[in-house]
């Protein structure tokens, strides 16, 4: 079966030709963290959070056609949503965040409460827990939109800090909880950078395709970064989209701070 085209971030434009992923393996980017480091404007990072984010339970994937997903931990409750198994703009296997668990009779988890993707953003829901297998996720990133500084955490360490660009006037860059739904090297359009990042939030524009998806990827406008210019996306300098892409996997949460 033919897979169907991908679909772009928010920045890549209404008209982006489809991209193609190419895994690589790297070293550690000691070196690149230095300068990933240095990029940070000085006064931004005394205004920003310092304490390790809050933990989910997990992400990982559907094990089911269609996942139900209801307003309450019981399946007499109202359905807010259903998920295929795989995307259908791209048949890749759709990822899910577990943010809280309730326990059954056995001891077991019975219900995951998950984050849904699509507009509006910020919905919540509760599948059942045979229908989803959940992984702890030990890496977390946190994007300050104000201070356009972004955060990487593994558990409670914090392990690096850059600076961004963000959404511009009016296109502003969503806050919330989100999390990583497509890893992939932009090939044909290099305005993305070295690498990016598709992921579960969605911006005010609505002329791309998927309704303007947010996603976080490198430059080739470095000099742009620490500003508000982008349709909604999170711009990274190609070191930091480096380090990215040799930690952060699929499912892992992207959380959005206002300040």
């Amino acid at each position: 079966m033919r897979r169907p085209r991908f679909r772009a971030p928010c920045d890549a434009g209404p008209f982006a030709p489809a991209f193609r992923c190419r895994s690589r393996t790297w070293g550690v980017l000691v070196a690149g963290a230095a300068v990933v480091l240095a990029l940070v404007a000085p006064g931004s990072v005394d205004a920003i959070s310092t304490a390790p984010p809050a933990p989910v339970v997990g992400s990982g994937t559907i094990n089911v056609p269609l996942l139900t997903v209801r307003s309450a931990p019981r399946n007499s409750a109202r359905i807010v949503a259903r998920l295929s198994e795989f995307r259908p703009q791209d048949y890749r296997q759709r990822y899910v965040l577990a943010v809280n668990a309730i326990q059954g009779k056995n001891g077991k988890v019975a219900w995951y409460k998950i984050t849904v993707p699509g507009r509006p953003n910020g919905r919540t829901g509760w599948v059942r827990a045979p229908h989803v297998t959940i992984r702890t996720v030990p890496w977390q990133v946190v994007v300050f939109r104000e201070s356009r500084v972004v955060q990487v955490w593994k558990g409670k360490k914090l392990v690096n800090t850059a600076r961004v660009a963000v959404g511009a006037p009016g296109t502003e860059t969503p806050t919330g909880l989100y999390f990583v739904t497509v890893r992939f090297k932009p090939v044909q359009t290099p305005f993305l950078g070295s690498f990016a990042f598709e992921t579960s939030a969605y911006s005010k524009l609505s002329e791309w395709p998927g309704g303007g998806v947010v996603g976080l990827h490198g430059t080739t406008a470095p000099q742009l970064l620490g500003q508000a210019v982008s349709h909604g996306c999170v711009r990274l300098s190609n070191q930091t989209a480096d380090f990215l892409r040799d930690r952060i996997p699929l499912g892992t949460p992207i959380r959005i701070l206002a300040s």
